[in-house]
């Protein structure tokens, strides 16, 4: 799946939860750490794979559940009291949707091979088309069905968002905005 894919089924599923459980629609502190851990996998395998020849595959380290559940308990071990727990928990939401949207089209195909990167390296990895490098990988897309699809969830859960009074839009803002300041009173010599 395409990144704009796992964000869209990310959200969709976080804010429909927060809003069936509790009638609320998600906070910065849970819609941030949400999209970090939407895209961590692909993060941390693709580089490894494709740029430093580390992982054999850019689906292959963080993409498996021998991975992820050590991490994730271990953040959850780090993130106490109420704030920290609603980041685990945007967090780990982020990151396990990330890994059964990468198997869905295995799963809709019937070709289970394909979800043996869940259980890497106990697991041998399925062969997939892997890239040369992140913009190839881009360059290389194809308009197919799939692609459209992600678009439309992507468009949705952007809607969405955009009804939930776009959360964490503020919080990025004035994050960059602290960063930008910061290099300016470097450059400036303050």
């Amino acid at each position: 799946m395409w990144p704009w894919g796992h964000a869209a089924v990310a959200y969709l599923l976080c804010s429909l939860w927060l809003r069936s459980r509790y009638g609320r629609a998600p906070t910065a502190g849970i819609v941030v750490p949400l999209a970090v851990g939407s895209q961590f996998p692909d993060l941390v395998d693709k580089p490894l794979a494709w740029t430093f020849g580390v992982l054999p595959s850019g689906r292959a380290g963080a993409h498996s559940l021998l991975v992820a559940v050590p991490l994730l308990a271990v953040l959850w071990w780090c993130f106490d009291g109420s704030a920290g727990r609603r980041a685990w928990a945007g967090f780990a939401l982020g990151y396990l949707v990330h890994l059964v949207t990468d198997g869905v089209y295995a799963l809709i195909t019937g070709e289970f091979a394909g979800l043996a990167y869940l259980l890497w390296p106990v697991l041998s990895l399925p062969a997939y088309d892997e890239s040369t490098g992140i913009l190839a990988h881009f360059l290389a897309a194809d308009p197919t069905a799939e692609l459209l699809a992600e678009l439309v969830l992507f468009a949705a859960a952007t809607l969405l968002w955009a009804v939930d009074g776009a959360p964490g839009l503020q919080a990025v803002g004035r994050w960059c905005k602290r960063r930008a300041d910061g290099a300016t009173a470097t450059l400036s010599g303050r």
